[in-house]
């Protein structure tokens, strides 16, 4: 074999180990722009996840503060639905504690609404006890701030026989998140009041408007807003007596 054949033997061998040794690793470069583009992907896909599950917990979020409205002014209504015209006058009556007028007064607790309504109604409901007692109660809503800053509101029930309890207290609790309760009363001729008088000549209003707002945790700049009307069915038996 000749020096010549050597070395050509020698140069093809040197450039096989070359090309071995590209094939078994990574230059550092290759490694920088790999890592940034995972980088990037998993970035992009954290990213997507957490808008999702953004969405998803305001989404719940609305969906249970839907239900509490709903239950709250359907439970509202039906009250005022089964309410009663007062006896009489409360200057008028000897024993005042049994005696449940129609009272609505405008109220606020740090600037909001916070309204109190106290009526007779017929909705009267038993908790616990097997002897279910029926007859006209005294039902009180009123509001209270819990410790967060909103509102809850609460609903009394109690029948004639029974002790009063302290004003704005011994309700259970009906909704909570709330940063509004304010109620509306119109007379028959449709005259519109922030509170109604016990002591009016009509007893009772004809209309109570209820509007009920609650904290919007996507968008606390606008809060959730429920709305109903109910006509008291004792309005107008009231006023066909007259």
């Amino acid at each position: 074999m000749t020096d010549i054949n050597i070395v050509w033997i020698g140069f093809g061998l040197l450039q096989k180990q070359s090309k071995l040794s590209r094939r078994r690793g990574f230059t550092l470069l290759e490694v920088l722009i790999a890592i940034v583009i995972l980088a990037t992907v998993l970035s992009t896909v954290f990213v997507s996840y957490t808008a999702t599950f953004r969405i998803i917990d305001e989404t719940e979020s609305q969906a249970e503060t839907y239900q509490m409205a709903r239950i709250a002014l359907e439970r509202i209504v039906e009250d005022l639905e089964s309410a009663v015209c007062s006896p009489g006058k409360a200057e008028e009556s000897e024993d005042k504690d049994q005696l449940f007028e129609f009272a609505g007064e405008d109220d606020e607790i740090s600037g909001r609404n916070a309204d109190t309504l106290r009526f007779s109604s017929r909705a009267h409901i038993e908790f616990g006890d097997e002897d279910q007692h029926c007859g006209i109660a005294e039902i009180s809503y009123y509001v209270d701030e819990n410790e967060e800053g909103g509102f809850v509101l609460y609903r009394s029930d109690r029948l004639q026989l029974e002790d009063a309890p302290e004003e704005g207290k011994g309700g259970l609790p009906l909704c909570e998140r709330l940063s509004s309760v304010d109620f509306t009363y119109y007379d028959a001729e449709g005259e519109e009041y922030d509170s109604w008088d016990p002591s009016s000549e009509d007893g009772m209003p004809h209309r109570v408007s209820i509007s009920l707002e609650f904290a919007n945790p996507a968008n606390p700049e606008t809060p959730l807003k429920f709305f109903t009307s109910v006509v008291l069915p004792a309005s107008k038996l009231k006023d066909k007596k007259e």
